[in-house]
């Protein structure tokens, strides 16, 4: 199957490098997964790798959460993980200015270097973009930024009227916006995100789990085939998979349901 039969449209009207790898990996995997490998070695990290290679399409990380993260062993970590065609998505949230977020993906963790794709709110305004883009730049690579538009937690303020709006205004004209954050424990407001949006940019979108309801600190699931349903375009998957009994058996399932729902949306 091409990607072109899956996405249709969206794929010929889509000319952003990183929007057709991602549908590309979506079709060759037949998983929407992004993998949330909120674990805290790189052992950890590396054996989940293993595990979950053939049925995830992205991992999310978060560097800082590392405890014996070094500069070799995260290196060669990410690139175990391009090598099973995956994308490299750290989960870092910038939110300051451009000038700072640019400086900040250098630094101890060099995220610039390794990362296709970051999360930025977007408090402080369009230059974080910017920012961002210039930071890629700067060693000769080019990212994706996903602006939080929604998010899954309980109360959180991004759900004060006007603010998804604003967002999405802005990233929709921004070229080193790769799409959205949305909240997929609510399929009504992500479909309501997915018309804002339009056909374009990407939607990922956590909160997604099998067992739907409320977790721990505020979070809460919704089931992954509503979500790709209402609009998702990759759903964002953590305890799911990684306190499974088997992850890789946890990491198929939750691909077949993505791969399902989104062959049942394309009409296929």
């Amino acid at each position: 199957m091409q990607p072109s039969e899956v996405w249709g449209e969206r794929w010929n009207a889509n000319s952003d490098p990183l929007a057709r790898r991602w549908m590309e990996t979506v079709v060759s995997k037949q998983s929407m997964v992004v993998l949330a490998a909120d674990v805290y070695t790189m052992n950890e990290l590396n054996n989940l790798l293993d595990q979950v290679s053939p049925y995830v399409s992205a991992l999310k990380t978060h560097v800082d959460l590392v405890h014996d993260w070094t500069p070799d062993s995260w290196d060669d970590f990410c690139n175990r993980a391009k090598d099973v065609d995956m994308l490299i998505f750290e989960d870092r949230k910038h939110g300051d200015i451009g000038k700072i977020a640019r400086d900040q993906m250098g630094g101890v963790y060099d995220s610039r270097s390794w990362a296709d794709l970051m999360t930025a709110h977007l408090i402080s305004g369009p230059s974080v973009l910017d920012g961002m883009a210039e930071g890629w730049s700067k060693v000769g690579r080019s990212g994706g930024v996903l602006l939080l538009a929604q998010m899954s937690s309980a109360g959180n303020l991004l759900e004060i009227p006007g603010y998804t709006d604003a967002v999405v205004n802005i990233g929709k004209e921004h070229p080193a916006c790769f799409g959205f954050i949305g909240n997929g424990s609510r399929a009504n407001e992500l479909a309501e995100l997915r018309k804002k949006v339009g056909e374009i940019k990407m939607i990922w979108t956590p909160g997604v789990n099998i067992q739907t309801g409320d977790s721990e600190l505020g979070q809460r699931y919704g089931d992954p085939y509503d979500a790709v349903m209402a609009g998702s375009d990759g759903i964002i998957v953590g305890s799911g998979i990684h306190k499974s009994k088997s992850p890789s058996e946890a990491a198929k399932k939750y691909a077949d349901v993505s791969w399902g729902a989104l062959i049942k949306r394309s009409g296929l």
